[in-house]
């Protein structure tokens, strides 16, 4: 029997989001529906509204991260990541992430590949659990993957604040590295510090925030935001070092070669994460129960508020959607 539920839809570029009944969608042989009961707020959710997404086709429910229950009772999360590919070391040409072009979880209900859904780690609860998919898996492939970190080196987490930022600060300090990160916001460092950073850097009231730092003194950069930031973080890997790269919300870089070749430092490219990648990103955050830093919790009717804090870069942490 067919039946409605309710739905954030996009409609067109520029315009609201707008809750909605639609129907609701039905599950195909190799599909599982999840009746979603958190879901969280990404970067690309708000680039999507604002027309800056590829292959935008609208009208679409949004989301990527997901948890809540399958017709059996059990509680699971969702990987966001859709046809990966064969490689683990690059994603198909034909991947793409649930909530565009596929519909995604700011709904009641969503359809996605069984092979999609996993056990939701016990010591989450559904609010956390949905905060960890798209973020998680990027921080842990950015860390681990791509970074190679590893106990006892330092890490530069420039940007603190954001869902893969607060992430890759949990799981570098899991792993047992030094965190040093860098933030314009007093209140968002004095937050990264409660998670465990060893080093917290104000770039609003020290733009050469570098100089605090020594020559030579970080193993690792993982970094989202372009700018002259590399040039900066170039000048304080030790040689060998390697920067990892999983975004660019200024856009561009400038850097000094000198630095990079004569320092043989690596720049490593990556975005989102292989299933492989997402398993061992559970295993981790089981093992080490880790608790993903949830900034606030709106219902739903209250989606472009959300929206709203996450254009403005305000939230420390994760912004999640309670899916009634």
């Amino acid at each position: 029997m067919m039946f409605r539920m309710k739905a954030v839809r996009l409609h067109a570029v520029g315009e609201p989001l707008r809750v909605e009944e639609i129907e609701t969608p039905q599950a195909r042989d190799g599909e599982t529906r999840v009746r979603v009961r958190a879901a969280a707020f990404n970067r690309r959710d708000v680039f999507i509204t604002q027309g800056l997404y590829p292959g935008i086709e609208l009208p679409r429910t949004l989301g990527s991260d997901g948890a809540g229950e399958i017709e059996d009772g059990r509680a699971v999360v969702i990987d966001p990541m859709l046809d990966w590919g064969d490689d683990p070391h690059v994603w198909s040409p034909k991947a793409s992430i649930l909530g565009m072009p596929r519909d995604g979880t700011f709904a009641q209900y969503v359809v996605v590949p069984s092979g999609n859904v996993y056990p939701k780690p016990p010591h989450l609860t559904m609010e956390e659990a949905a905060a960890l998919p798209l973020a998680g898996l990027t921080a842990y492939r950015a860390i681990v993957t791509r970074g190679e970190l590893r106990p006892g080196e330092t890490i530069l987490i420039p940007g603190i604040g954001g869902g893969v930022q607060t992430f890759a600060l949990l799981f570098a300090k899991a792993i047992g590295a030094r965190a040093i990160v860098t933030s314009g916001s007093d209140e968002k460092l004095e937050r990264a510090r409660a998670l465990g950073a060893d080093v917290t850097i104000n770039y609003a009231t020290n733009p050469d925030w570098n100089k605090a730092l020594k020559r030579g003194e970080v193993d690792a950069v993982v970094d989202s935001s372009g700018g002259d930031t590399l040039n900066k973080a170039l000048g304080v890997l030790r040689p060998g070092g390697r920067v990892v790269i999983y975004g660019g919300t200024r856009l561009e870089a400038t850097f000094r070669l000198f630095p990079l070749f004569w320092n043989h430092i690596d720049i490593r490219g990556t975005s989102m994460g292989s299933p492989a990648d997402f398993r061992a990103m559970l295993e981790f955050v089981n093992a080490h129960e880790i608790r993903p830093a949830v900034d606030r919790v709106y219902p739903m009717e209250q989606v472009n508020d959300a929206a709203a804090r996450m254009a403005q870069s305000e939230q420390f942490g994760k912004i999640v959607l309670a899916i009634d």
